[in-house]
């Protein structure tokens, strides 16, 4: 019989999603406040980082020169930049909800959690991205950061990202697919990250920008950056409200799926190895084929 460890290689996946759960929920039970002030942190960076993205793009859009060609550079770049903000998050220790739907999920299946607690975790990340969103929002409201070309890329960015609801199935369906795979790739980094594999800093952060990179070049849709967007464009006085709550609700939904079903469930699934005798590595007896 093969050896469990090439059987099921995502064992330190796993142990390390586990760990992490634990501190999650232990954090959004007894320390409520600090965990929502982590969340809120990521929502921050998440603001500021797409500051400095939509200000890569006006920078190139207004230089003399091929406007097309200096737009497609200007995206290359800005997402780039934006790609940071996963290596920030991560490293600063702050609580991001799409990563999060991937733990909780791999938590369940184990039975580690519950999904009272789960939602509690989401709820409060949620939360606290959002504030921290606010927070960015009502600062640029009071600079001039946001205003010009960039305040001009930001609202046509929101108005692209309206528009999913206005073409009715099929605008859905696409705003759907673009945040599964947001979230795929968010949770692919996430993985390689944490299995074990990769042990130093610059190759986890440059899986990190990479992954972002794909998201933000492509357009798929994150919930918690539209959330961002949406909050900074809002207290600028140009946004539609109800069409801004159903993208955000079609991208966590999205998300959920990329990043709970296709990386954590899939991934808890294919490394369950509670079937087989960890000394023989056969399939303990009276136990289902999986």
């Amino acid at each position: 019989m093969a050896d469990l460890a090439a059987l099921f290689p995502g064992k330190q996946f796993i142990s390390t999603v586990l760990e992490a759960l634990e501190t999650k929920t232990a954090m959004s039970g007894d320390l409520a406040r600090r965990y929502l002030m982590r969340a809120l942190m990521a929502g921050l960076i998440i603001g500021l980082m797409y500051v400095a993205y939509f200000s890569v793009l006006a920078a190139f859009s207004s230089a003399d020169g091929d406007v097309g060609a200096l737009v497609d550079i200007g995206r290359i770049v800005g997402s780039l930049v934006f790609g940071w903000a996963l290596v920030f998050i991560y490293y600063s220790k702050s609580e991001l909800l799409t990563s999060n739907m991937m733990i909780i999920t791999i938590g369940a299946y184990y039975k580690q959690t519950t999904w009272s607690k789960s939602l509690r975790i989401l709820g409060l990340c949620y939360l606290g991205n959002l504030l921290g969103g606010l927070l960015i929002a009502v600062l640029l409201r009071f600079s001039t950061l946001a205003d010009g070309e960039v305040g001009t890329q930001m609202e046509h960015a929101v108005e692209h990202k309206i528009s999913y609801l206005g073409e009715g199935a099929a605008g859905w369906g696409d705003l759907f697919v673009r945040a599964i795979l947001c979230n795929f790739m968010i949770n692919l980094a996430m993985l390689l990250v944490y299995n074990g594999l990769i042990k130093d800093d610059l190759t986890k952060s440059l899986v990190m920008i990479v992954s972002v990179f794909i998201f933000a070049f492509l357009g798929f849709e994150h919930s918690v950056a539209n959330t961002v967007l949406f909050s900074i464009i809002g207290l600028q006085g140009g946004l539609e409200i109800l069409p801004a709550l159903g993208n955000i609700a079609i991208a966590l939904l999205g998300n959920f799926v990329g990043g709970g079903l296709l990386i954590g469930l899939y991934y808890a699934y294919v490394n369950d190895q509670r079937r087989y005798d960890p000394e023989t590595g056969r399939r303990l007896p009276g136990r289902r084929r999986g």
